[in-house]
């Protein structure tokens, strides 16, 4: 048996969201500050960039979690590295390294807690199911989720998509059921929710951060000819096609790339 103090119960840390067995903590403010610090670190919480942590009751069952994003662990708790030979492990690093995703993500089974490492970017919770059981992730988004999910790579429907539309040739797909938590750059208030029914969405940049597995993406021109894109001055845009839900976040492509690079607080 184990007891777990100053946790749960402290009055600088909340629970801002919790999902199933997953719970994210966030740090009310940072008082591990030197005296040079102070003034930064009070603003810093006022407009809320505050380290966050991702807590996962263990309860007999598994969850995988991105390489590297361990902390600590309390009780019957046993880790696995995901890959099943020789050949497997090869092919993860593969994929690992065309969706900036980790390529061996560990697994972690049995009855404790999981902690993993703080982040000043913002934790997401969200099921498989809310998404017609299949979503796509933008690059380094993958923080845990149940193992039952599978994990996959797709391939964008053609290399215009690649080129153009900033998004990288291949991303990584979550389907089945169960809950996972994202990374996000941008918190969820601050996230736009489009569904489309048999429609198109067109975004002039990298705004999406992730979309249903339902929906065909490619970039195309913003007007029929490449005369009018000019005139317009959008050129070429995300076209997102027929039925299914993206997320947008509502930054300039090149804010959100620095922030997704933005490294966990060691």
């Amino acid at each position: 048996m184990f007891k777990i103090e100053n946790l749960e119960n402290n009055q600088n840390i909340k629970i801002v969201e919790q999902k199933n067995d997953m719970k994210v903590l966030e740090y009310v403010n940072d008082l591990s500050v030197t005296p040079d610090m102070a003034v930064s670190a009070y603003f810093s919480s006022k407009m809320n960039v505050r380290k966050r942590q991702l807590l996962i009751t263990l309860d007999n069952n598994e969850y995988t979690i991105s390489a590297g994003a361990m902390q600590w662990i309390a009780g019957n708790v046993n880790a696995t590295a995901d890959v099943k030979g020789v050949g497997d492990f090869f092919g993860k690093i593969v994929k690992g390294a065309v969706t900036n995703e980790s390529a061996v993500k560990p697994k972690y089974s049995g009855s404790g807690l999981l902690m993993l490492e703080p982040t000043y970017k913002h934790i997401i919770l969200d099921s498989v199911e809310n998404w017609d059981n299949g979503i796509v992730l933008d690059d380094g988004l993958f923080l845990a989720c149940e193992s039952s999910i599978k994990q996959s790579i797709v391939a964008r429907s053609n290399l215009s998509s690649a080129i153009l539309g900033g998004e990288g040739l291949f991303n990584l797909s979550l389907s089945g059921k169960g809950t996972f938590a994202l990374e996000s750059p941008v918190p969820k208030e601050e996230l736009i929710e489009v569904t489309l029914d048999n429609d198109v969405l067109k975004v002039d940049g990298n705004f999406a951060i992730a979309w249903s597995s339902t929906l065909n993406f490619t970039v195309e021109k913003s007007t029929k000819s490449l005369i009018g894109s000019a005139v317009s001055a959008e050129g070429f845009v995300n076209v997102y096609r027929g039925s299914g839900k993206i997320l947008l976040a509502p930054i300039k492509d090149t804010k959100l790339s620095t922030l997704a690079s933005m490294p966990r607080n060691k």
